[in-house]
């Protein structure tokens, strides 16, 4: 049964942005501490406090994820996360008081907008403060504001994307995906296996398949993005993506099967990205569970990869047309 994603016990989340400059962020906040996963399996990752994620070490909780624009620059919002956790007194206690544990990814928006303006550490703060209103927005909004796919060949043949999420009750085991898609390649709907968003002709009414583009350049010998005679080639831009998530349950798990539910999640973008996890792209999906219910977390994993497929359909049906990009309305 689909549910509201912010009905999840024990999250919190919220967005911020600029609409004109076309970046913002997303702050997921688990006040109480969530055990938390990641896995990263694109080559172009911008993220922070990442590696504490790993199974072996000490950290078992953390207390928010920030999903973010503006690339590395991006990651500052991050800091207004820490400050707002402060304030409300979460975090490890320390004696003095307390540390927040912040995890980031950021995606690459700033040729859509404005180079020069990116999150930071007030966007991030006015993130947190949104997500005590639990009303989540989708498509042009927070982390996904500047999002686009199907860049291979440039912006110009790109369309815009966004923000999407959804959530399922699976017996008393909610499970929710958020999802900023910033992809590379091309979407398809899993149920479907139709496409519906991605690399345009240069006309823009029709779409091009990003993997045929793709091998028309295999003998160009590593570096795909020289132009040579002319020809059309992919442009230099096309190093400015990644496909960023964080799935959320009240299922109670361990911090392994918090990492091996981020890693089976990246199913789902196999499914309905293509390419994906790209050397230009910096696919991550975190996991973080509040630990309310008891559940086998191998199906969690399973339904993790459900909604998270539908979260992606949700952040290409729900952009709309802006800074010159089409969107999936314009296609029908």
């Amino acid at each position: 049964m689909e549910i509201n994603i912010c009905s999840i016990e024990g999250f919190q989340i919220g967005n911020a942005h600029d609409i004109k400059a076309a970046t913002g962020c997303t702050a997921i906040i688990a006040k109480d501490g969530a055990t938390a996963g990641v896995a990263t399996y694109g080559g172009a990752p911008a993220s922070r406090e990442t590696e504490l994620l790993r199974s072996e070490k000490m950290v078992q909780k953390i207390h928010a994820v920030m999903l973010c624009g503006g690339s590395a620059y991006g990651l500052d919002a991050a800091s207004g996360a820490m400050r707002y956790l402060e304030e409300n007194n979460i975090g490890f206690g320390v004696g003095k008081g307390v540390v927040p544990i912040v995890s980031a990814a950021s995606i690459f928006d700033l040729n859509v907008g404005s180079f020069d303006v990116r999150p930071n550490a007030d966007m991030g703060y006015a993130a947190c403060v949104d997500s005590q209103n639990q009303k989540l927005k989708q498509g042009n909004y927070g982390a996904g504001t500047g999002a686009s796919v199907g860049k291979y060949l440039g912006e110009a043949q790109s369309m815009k994307s966004g923000l999407g999420f959804y959530a399922q009750d699976f017996d008393g085991v909610k499970v929710g995906a958020i999802v900023v898609l910033n992809a590379l390649g091309d979407i398809y709907s899993a149920e479907s296996g139709k496409q519906i968003a991605g690399l345009l002709r240069k006309d823009k009414n029709e779409f091009l398949d990003t993997q045929k583009e793709m091998l028309k350049n295999i003998t160009s010998c590593k570096n795909v993005f020289e132009n040579k005679n002319n020809e059309q080639k992919p442009d230099v831009n096309a190093t400015t993506n990644t496909t960023i998530a964080c799935i959320i349950t009240n299922a109670s798990v361990t911090k392994p099967e918090a990492n091996r539910i981020a890693a089976l999640s990246h199913d789902a973008y196999a499914r309905c990205i293509r390419p994906v996890h790209t050397a230009f792209d910096g696919d991550t999906i975190f996991a973080l569970a509040s630990n309310k219910v008891s559940a086998d977390a191998e199906i969690v994993a399973i339904a993790a990869g459900k909604v998270l497929e539908k979260a992606i359909e949700n952040a290409v049906f729900n952009a709309e047309p802006s800074y010159g990009l089409r969107a999936y309305c314009d296609m029908r």
